[in-house]
């Protein structure tokens, strides 16, 4: 295998946009996103979209290729990003891949866990327990279930705490008993490079960030998709709290800082998800790219 996917991880708002583009140029190469929210076309300002001149700097796929209507998940994105590589990987001999989403980056170089089949009324019940009892019954539950797991999801994810507690209480095993049983092999090598910091300093580069987001327009677009709240991709950071906003459960400003709050949370989570991944090389954010691609060539024996 000559052909090498190298994928940039790390938590929201470090500069993995950035170095992607850096490397993509440098190995005069594509982008492949592996951000599940920067997915869907509605959703620009809340999930950091790369702005337009980023898109123009080196060509990116699965950025707001599908709407928020549509069906989508994990395992589409595995079947298509394999698709997507094996085209580029006939024209290039490196391909990056950014994104904050650890399962979607570890679909496509590791293959999703499979699992059995569980009685379909187990998911009405608990979606039907959301309804009656809210999401805090169900955190306990799968806290109580499977701790390995509850400390590894985002638990406001609601379909991914779903799944969680549906296969639990189907299979009588934990969901995450079920996680790294059948790694597909695949036909390029991979390599993760990993960005961070000072917990001080993500934080504070978060703040930033949604206040930028707040100022280009982020309160306009969620009030434009306020009256679609229930869509799963509308679960998600940035928004859930300016819907509280609209339907006068906060004041603009709380809402904003339940933005900043959630986000430095789903940061931490991240990290902690890529910690586990003894495979990835980390740097600190600051590290200048030249060094970066240094250690990648001395890698993969340039």
């Amino acid at each position: 295998m000559n052909k090498t996917l190298i994928a940039v991880v790390g938590p929201t708002a470090i500069g993995k946009t950035a170095l992607g583009i850096k490397l993509a140029n440098h190995f005069n190469t594509e982008i492949l996103s592996a951000d599940s929210r920067q997915f869907f076309k509605e959703m620009r300002i809340g999930t950091a979209v790369p702005d337009d001149d980023e898109l123009v700097e080196a060509k990116h796929h699965f950025i707001q290729h599908i709407s928020i209507e549509e069906e989508y998940n994990v395992g589409l994105f595995e079947s298509e990003a394999i698709a997507k590589l094996d085209e580029l990987f006939k024209v290039h001999d490196f391909v990056i891949m950014v994104g904050g989403s650890g399962l979607y980056v570890d679909a496509v170089i590791n293959g999703l866990d499979r699992f059995p089949d569980v009685d379909s009324q187990i998911r009405e019940d608990l979606i039907l327990q959301l309804e009656n009892e809210g999401i805090e019954i169900l955190q306990n539950q799968l806290k109580h279930l499977d701790p390995i797991q509850y400390q590894k999801i985002d638990l406001d994810n609601k379909q991914r705490l779903i799944r969680a507690l549906e296969i639990g209480i189907g299979t009588g095993k934990p969901y995450s008993s079920f996680l790294a049983k059948n790694r597909v092999k695949r036909n390029f090598n991979s390599l993760k490079i990993g960005l961070t910091a000072e917990r001080q300093l993500i934080y504070n580069r978060i703040n930033l960030r949604v206040d930028l987001m707040m100022q280009n327009g982020l309160l306009e677009e969620a009030h434009s998709l306020h009256h679609k709240k229930n869509l799963n991709a509308l679960q998600t950071v940035g928004y859930r709290e300016l819907f509280n906003y609209f339907e006068e459960r906060f004041d603009l400003q709380t809402a904003i800082e339940e933005i900043k709050k959630n986000t430095r949370r789903f940061a931490k989570r991240q990290l902690t998800w890529y910690r586990k991944d003894e495979s990835i090389i980390w740097f600190d954010c600051k590290t200048p790219s030249e060094d970066i691609i240094k250690t990648i060539k001395e890698r993969v024996s340039l």
